[in-house]
């Protein structure tokens, strides 16, 4: 599994049209409006590396209105239900 953040800057008055238009494209999981350089952020889950750049070039940065792209992919998940592993020594 392909984890990416997809960082966006959009036109200000279709955040909410923008954000909705992600949601319906397979690939994406979530959408977070967020403060700072960046107006959103979609969450993409795939299975290969190659669907990534469909998506991200072909599906996501052809949306009318969103006016730039960063995207970041994930190595590694961290969650707080694997933070106990990291610090057990087993028995």
């Amino acid at each position: 599994m392909v984890t990416a953040f997809i960082l966006m800057n959009v036109e200000r008055p279709r955040l909410r049209t923008i954000a909705d238009d992600l949601l319906a494209i397979d690939g994406i999981a979530e959408v977070y409006s967020v403060a700072g350089p960046f107006d959103l952020i979609a969450i993409a889950r795939l299975r290969e590396h190659e669907e990534l750049n469909d998506l991200v070039t072909e599906r996501v940065a052809a949306l009318e209105g969103i006016l730039s792209t960063e995207t970041l992919i994930a190595f590694r998940s961290f969650s707080k239900k694997d933070l106990g592993l990291l610090w057990d020594i087993g028995s």
